[in-house]
């Protein structure tokens, strides 16, 4: 497999059919964990499942005030938000939720799949908890679900924060690995399995700052990527797939939108941000850069972060 195609792969967290590796161990597979030991081990009296459109989601919805809905990218979940969220909720309500079949949420049926879109399954979460309106705030692909929310519904997205998130279908060509980091590639092509190494390395690779990124994130991240494989991985992700859909969704955002963006992204660096403003053209665009931050704002300076979208919405409020 060509490298660079492994590591978009790798990015998105497709699934790659088990016998596409035919040196897949016995050992290998029982690294993985299962949907219910993840639960027994992640899952927290603040968090609730609820099914939406015949598939189970976990979701938190903490706090009072002016609602604040928070997607994670394509290889994380809802704990994406746990330092930032804090920050917030003594003023918002801060909604979250694990994108299946991703995290603590179920699986995703093939029927499932072909019926619900991304926007339409965040809508219908929305519908559950009686919100009418939110900020919707995304890093990465979250943030492509979050633009198409907006785009589908404009009456029930009042503003945009979107962070590191693609605007063009996502290539790998000019990004350069560390050796390490080509050897855990090729290790993972071999084997189809993320071992705790290889994920240490992606979130070094990924980060500004490795040392910002702790133990315990790392261990969260290496468990859930490490789930039993699902199918339909990505079936409730907002991908940038079809370019010319993508761009008329992007032209019709007319909610006011943040960008926050992380200076250090090996994948989408700072001129991305200014190709994603360019395609946001019926809507007034504003940018902050983080110079020291990776492709993670959220998970990397979760208090700064905070405080960005915080002074965002303050600024847009009603005096």
């Amino acid at each position: 497999m060509n490298r660079h195609l492994c590591l978009v792969k790798v990015l998105f967290a497709l699934v790659v059919p088990s016998f596409y590796f035919p040196a897949l161990a016995d050992d290998t597979l029982a690294q993985r964990l299962t949907l219910e030991a993840l639960r027994q081990k992640y899952a927290d009296p603040n968090g609730q499942l609820v099914e939406i459109g015949g598939v189970e989601v976990y979701y938190k919805d903490q706090g009072e005030g002016p609602a604040i809905l928070m997607i994670h990218g394509s290889r994380s979940t809802l704990r994406t938000w746990n330092r930032v969220a804090p920050e917030l909720l003594d003023r918002y309500r801060v909604i979250r939720y694990d994108l299946p079949p991703n995290g603590l949420s179920g699986p995703v049926s093939d029927e499932a799949a072909d019926r619900l879109e991304p926007a339409s399954f965040a809508a219908g979460l929305l519908d559950h908890l009686g919100v009418e309106q939110v900020t919707c705030v995304g890093v990465s692909n979250g943030g492509t679900t979050c633009m198409y929310l907006a785009a589908a519904y404009p009456d029930r997205v009042h503003r945009l924060v979107l962070s590191n998130s693609p605007s063009d279908p996502v290539t790998t060509d000019h990004v350069n690995e560390p050796p390490e980091f080509e050897e855990a590639i090729r290790i993972l092509e071999e084997t189809g399995f993320e071992t705790e190494n290889f994920m240490d390395l992606y979130l070094d690779f990924f980060s500004g700052d490795p040392r910002r990124i702790s133990d315990q994130t790392r261990r969260e991240y290496f468990d859930f990527n490490r789930r039993a494989k699902e199918a339909n991985r990505l079936a409730l992700t907002g991908l940038v797939g079809d370019h010319a859909k993508t761009r008329k969704a992007m032209a019709s955002v007319s909610a006011p939108v943040l960008l926050i963006w992380g200076g250090r992204d090996a994948l989408l660096p700072p001129a991305a941000a200014g190709t994603l403003a360019s395609y946001l053209e019926g809507t007034l665009v504003s940018t902050v850069f983080m110079p020291d931050v990776g492709h993670y704002p959220p998970l990397e300076s979760p208090v700064r972060f905070a405080q960005i979208v915080a002074a965002f919405l303050e600024a847009a409020a009603p005096q």
